[in-house]
């Protein structure tokens, strides 16, 4: 009997203790690198972190770049989900080359962008083709920050879109055939079914979905670092910067902290926010 009751942790006993090497370890250590100076805790990390000067536009641009993109990613998925949903022949193909882009690093992602965008990219000459310009736009300058801002969320929802739309995809499998089919005898418009149906079942992926890719969201980097550089500072960004470039890994630490502690508060309230009943799922 005891070794019944054992067996189970047993078995997951190999991955705990994989998870504790590879990612409990360095969070301890990350979190003592940015709470310290020398040997001694000290928050000198922080405040020199919060007086760089491009702390607050980094802030300032993770944030704005993450209620951006997160809310059209989660349209989007949810519009792709419901057309795949109605798709009979050929969906698994259709569905496979959404998902095209998760087979792409963010580093090619940014440089396929970034060929579009760029004074002698695809778009300028697209444009030019059509008369519609006379000369080269310049799309990724420090003098263009809309444009700019919006050329990396463009790439930023390409290239990450279907993560989300897997998830709810995945949601809406999960919603039984019947409940539709039911609302529909009773005349029920598509969009009614939608609304009343398939949104309060998919909560638990849509729940998923929204924590998954806002985590992401704020861990975003190769594309920014590609299409921006330093003319569209994020909060990862910085803390590459100050490792790589500064050579101070206390203040890189203090970024990753910061985000690490963003990340939880936005896990935090999406839980809150979008609260799932067992009892009510199929």
């Amino acid at each position: 009997m005891q070794t019944k009751r054992l067996t189970p942790y047993l078995l997951i006993l190999p991955a705990t203790a994989f998870l504790a090497v590879l990612f409990l370890v360095p969070l301890v250590q990350t979190i003592w690198l940015a709470f310290s100076q020398g040997n001694a805790p000290s928050m000198a990390n922080f405040q020199r972190m919060v007086s760089d000067l491009n702390f607050n536009t980094a802030l300032r641009n993770t944030f704005l770049l993450t209620l951006f993109v997160v809310p059209v990613q989660i349209a989007l998925s949810l519009a792709m989900g419901s057309l795949a949903m109605h798709i009979g022949k050929g969906r698994e193909t259709i569905l496979w080359i959404w998902t095209i882009p998760l087979g792409i690093s963010d580093l090619a992602a940014g440089l396929v962008w970034l060929s579009i965008l760029q004074n002698s990219g695809y778009l300028n000459s697209f444009l030019y083709g059509l008369g519609l310009i006379e000369r080269q736009q310049a799309w990724l300058t420090y003098q263009t920050p809309i444009a700019l801002f919006f050329g990396i969320a463009m790439a930023e929802i390409w290239r990450s879109t279907a993560i989300v739309m897997i998830v709810i995809v995945a949601g809406m499998n999960q919603v039984p055939k019947d409940f539709n089919e039911a609302a529909q005898v009773f005349g029920a418009s598509r969009w009614t079914r939608f609304t009343k149906i398939t949104l309060p079942l998919i909560r638990p992926a849509l729940q998923s979905a929204l924590i998954l890719r806002t985590v992401l969201a704020f861990e975003v980097f190769a594309v920014v670092y590609t299409l921006g550089g330093r003319n569209f500072p994020v909060l990862m960004g910085e803390a590459y910067t100050w490792q790589n470039t500064n050579q101070n890994y206390g203040v890189a630490a203090a970024y990753a902290v910061l985000i690490m502690v963003i990340s939880l508060v936005a896990t935090f309230v999406y839980l809150k926010a979008i609260k799932v009943d067992p009892e009510r799922l199929p």
